[in-house]
Formats: structure tokens, C-alpha cells, sequence
């Protein structure tokens, strides 16, 4: 069994927690309340991002890149989350501004 909270609960919960930082994070794409899978892009406001893709090892929800080139520039970002919405409507698209590109969800980010 999944011991994860159900998606909305944690989506909603990280963005109060990054808004207390003063870190804007938006819902760009609601998938599955319960157990969507999340993308992240975290902009850094530079013009690149980093996008960053749920995925499980072993047993822990690690983030991964979602390319080898990370961070990603403005547009490569954007067709590839264009791509993965058209694929699969139920995952979660959150953008989270952050100038040091921190990723504000629990989990580490692993190279897999």
C-alpha cells in the first residue's frame, strides 16, 4: 500500500509552505487528486529550468531529471511538459519559481 498522502493534499501543502518563503508555486496541470504523479519545473528565472520527474527507487519517491540536459532551456521545458500532459492527463504539472532551483516537494533529487 502507497503511504503517500493522496496528490492535492501534498500539492497544497508544499505551496503554503514555499509561500511562507515568498517562493511562488503554481498548479499549471491538475491530474489525479489521489495519485497523480507530479512534474515539477522549477524556474530559475534565468531562462532555464529544471524539470523534474516522480519516479520510485527501491522504495522511495526520489525526483529524477527529466532530461540529461539539466537544466533544461525556457523552451525545452515547455514542449517537453506539453508532450507529457497530451500523454498521460492524469500527472501533475507544478511550476515552482525558485532563482536556486530548489525543487519545495519532499524527496531527493537522484540522477537515475
Amino acid at each position: 500500500m502507497d503511504e503517500r498522502p493522496p496528490t492535492d493534499f501534498l500539492v497544497a501543502a508544499q505551496t503554503r509552505i514555499a509561500a511562507k518563503e515568498g517562493v511562488p508555486i503554481v498548479v499549471r496541470h491538475r491530474g489525479d487528486a489521489s495519485t497523480g504523479v507530479i512534474i515539477l519545473k522549477v524556474n530559475r528565472l534565468d531562462g532555464t529550468s529544471h524539470v523534474l520527474t516522480q519516479v520510485r527507487l527501491d522504495d522511495e519517491l526520489v525526483w529524477s531529471p527529466a532530461s540529461r540536459t539539466d537544466p533544461m532551456t525556457e523552451e525545452d521545458a515547455e514542449r517537453y511538459l506539453e508532450r507529457q500532459a497530451d500523454m498521460d492527463p492524469d500527472i501533475w504539472i507544478i511550476e515552482v519559481e525558485d532563482r536556486k532551483g530548489r525543487p519545495w516537494f519532499p524527496g531527493r533529487v537522484v540522477k537515475v
